[in-house]
């Protein structure tokens, strides 16, 4: 086998999904175990009130998913690899 056959082969599943999808799971129940200790001080809110503060905590646990889903993907943590080539993006 030459060097470049050596690496792990592109069917062969990557240990970062399977990690991955464990860290999503502990973050949910982190999340969910942040919202049952708030629940006593959002209760005592007024409706008007408490409407804001579940909608931010409903859409607020997927922000820090973004990052851990691209890892899973690329290995990076911060964006997806630049195009090969001249530099030019698709995006016109």
């Amino acid at each position: 086998m030459t060097p470049e056959t050596d690496s792990q082969p592109k069917d062969q599943p990557s240990w970062r999904k399977p990690a991955g999808m464990i860290l999503i799971l502990v973050l949910i129940l982190l999340w969910c175990g942040i919202a049952v200790t708030l629940i006593e001080k959002i209760s005592a809110l007024n409706f008007w009130l408490q409407l804001p503060v579940y909608v931010i905590l409903g859409i607020a646990w997927i922000f820090p998913m973004r990052p851990l889903l691209t890892w899973m993907n690329t290995g990076s943590w911060r964006h997806f690899p630049e195009n090969k080539g001249n530099g030019a993006s698709d995006e016109t």
